[in-house]
């Protein structure tokens, strides 16, 4: 079983805060953000359109994944499974973020085209969509910028992280598991628990308490 490392609370805020703060990195604030409270992968985010986005209805439509080979070829690869098919809720903070996304996407001299799927949220200086590894170095980046800068360093984080993290944060804030796996987009309620998240002792104790009896038992 591979063990996944999702970041602490205050580890999650810290990162989001340098990258708000940085005169760099805070162009892709919107963007990590949207990744820490939505458990997209990387290759769904990067793979989502204006037309995926129903803000009416407060709704993320997650249906492909923007992929790209060694040789440059780009193409879209779609979910195996019908649990690969889902529409995530956005809260109004994530709301915000893609509208800002939104607001401040250039328009490109024309739009590029990946097997019949163009509206790209994100484009690169070559005006083709923004793809996993544009992602990876993003954050590659601001870590190792946070951590010359600070004492206090933080841990290799990555979009994946992302991913672990928002997971976790759900499972204990008490999500119902059928409700987490339909987010993430699990084929198998047994990876969204095994794989992704991470409760530690203090997180068990906490519900205990609350649920537990407060004085001995009369059995």
């Amino acid at each position: 079983m591979v063990t996944r490392k999702a970041l602490a609370t205050n580890q999650e805020r810290r990162f989001l805060a340098f990258v708000e703060g940085d005169e760099h990195f805070h162009r892709y604030r919107d963007a990590i953000y949207i990744l820490l409270n939505t458990g997209l992968r990387i290759s769904e985010f990067c793979g989502l359109t204006v037309e995926d986005l129903d803000f009416k209805n407060g709704s993320i439509r997650v249906n492909k994944q923007l992929q790209r080979t060694s040789n440059m070829r780009y193409y879209i690869e779609r979910p195996k499974t019908e649990s690969g098919i889902r529409y995530v809720p956005m809260t109004q903070a994530v709301t915000e973020c893609f509208r800002s996304i939104l607001a401040q996407r250039l328009k490109p001299s024309s739009e590029p085209v990946v097997d019949g799927v163009s509206g790209f949220l994100f484009l690169d200086k070559n005006e083709m969509p923004r793809v996993a590894l544009h992602w990876e170095k993003y954050f590659h980046h601001a870590i190792e910028k946070h951590n010359r800068i600070y004492k206090d360093e933080l841990p290799k984080i990555t979009p994946h992280v992302c991913r672990h993290t928002f997971c976790s944060k759900m499972a204990r804030r008490g999500m119902n598991p059928a409700k987490l796996k339909c987010i993430m987009g699990h084929s198998d309620i047994n990876v969204t628990f095994n794989t992704y998240t991470h409760l530690d002792f203090d997180d068990v104790r906490e519900d205990m308490l609350k649920i537990g009896c407060k004085g001995r038992s009369t059995l």
